[in-house]
């Protein structure tokens, strides 16, 4: 009879070939995880992200509560989340001109004016 014929020697093999493939991913895991792994914070970086952070919401909080200037020249201004809300309510009771409105303001908005006209070529 072929040694083969009871299938034992086949699920040893796949069996010792599939832990293999484990070991192997769990090595290059734990290997990987120490070559990425960041050096630890010192006292003072650990400050000057806590002073960015704070002014980053100190920045947010103020752009959220208190209005402000974007593009003066285009007359675009920054309105606090709550006037911003009354005055999107109060203006979309009337849909068609709210959404006219809105078209009209994304236009002056982006509006982006001609390049100058080519100088012509002395030489042509």
């Amino acid at each position: 009879m072929n040694a083969y014929a009871n299938g034992s020697r086949g699920f040893w093999s796949v069996l010792v070939a599939g832990l293999g493939a484990c070991l192997i991913f769990v090595l290059l895991i734990l290997a990987t995880r120490r070559l990425v792994q960041p050096p630890p914070l010192s006292e003072d970086s650990v400050a000057v992200r806590l002073k960015a952070l704070a002014e980053v919401q100190a920045a947010d909080a103020q752009a959220l509560t208190t209005a402000g200037w974007l593009d003066q020249p285009k007359g675009i201004v920054r309105l606090p989340v709550e006037i911003a809300l009354a005055l999107t309510e109060r203006e979309w009771r009337h849909p068609a001109q709210a959404r006219s409105n809105l078209l009209a303001r994304l236009e002056k908005a982006t509006f982006v004016p001609p390049p100058p006209p080519e100088k012509p070529s002395e030489y042509e």
